[in-house]
């Protein structure tokens, strides 16, 4: 397990070596394929997760099996916390969307942590705080940004996470297929596939494999306003 990608995540910065050391011991390591599922929305949930590598997604699917796109998440991101304070089943479902490497944490272990060093509890409260506010930007979106603006800001928001520099731009390996990427913007892939056609044509951005390179990164940010 790479413990330092562990150690710069904001819930365990905060703690001192002793204490890292401890609660380190109690995680168990989770290996995912592309596709499957940590839990699904129903199940009850006795631990948390962080992503060592790899990438998440949370997702709900309605009564008529349309599916919605809450969040993508990256390595050091953590994921499963609400079933410490709430003890309901879970309310999404978390896919991989990548090879990818869990580190899971029981329930009774962290409440041991934060019984012993209360500081943790700041740093949970400000991850699910991070969680609630990008929720309420993406509902503002929805009611006041177009496609093509919602599209734009989440390429915006992925390649400030999971970007990296490129010789022409900034490539964002997203792992998203295209109707992914449309349930994160809330539109129809049809829609979602002519914005993004749009943007090439104009020059912002080049299409790859479950992948795009920004070209043009203030052209794409005055777009998504």
């Amino acid at each position: 397990m790479d413990i330092e990608v562990l150690r710069r995540a904001p819930l365990f910065a905060t703690l001192d070596d002793d204490a890292f050391r401890l609660l380190t011991d109690e995680l168990t390591e989770v290996d995912l394929s592309r596709g499957a599922s940590v839990f699904r929305e129903g199940d009850q949930g006795d631990q948390l997760y962080f992503i060592v590598s790899g990438k998440v997604k949370l997702g709900r699917t309605s009564p008529d099996g349309r599916e919605s796109l809450l969040a993508i998440l990256g390595p050091g991101e953590l994921f499963g916390e609400m079933a410490l304070f709430d003890p309901a089943p879970r309310n999404a479902t978390a896919t991989a969307v990548s090879e990818t490497r869990l580190a899971g944490l029981k329930n009774e272990s962290l409440n041991a942590l934060l019984r012993s060093r209360p500081e943790v509890s700041a740093q949970l409260l400000q991850a699910l705080a991070r969680r609630l506010r990008r929720t309420n930007d993406s509902l503002s979106d929805l009611v006041f940004s177009d496609v093509p603006g919602r599209v734009a800001k989440a390429l915006l928001d992925l390649a400030d996470r999971f970007g990296r520099p490129a010789t022409d731009g900034v490539l964002v390996a997203h792992e998203l297929t295209q109707e992914e990427l449309a349930q994160l913007v809330g539109a129809s892939r049809e829609t979602v596939n002519k914005a993004l056609a749009e943007f090439v044509q104009r020059g912002w951005i080049r299409l790859e494999a479950r992948a795009v390179v920004i070209l043009d990164m203030q052209r794409l940010r005055q777009r998504s306003r």
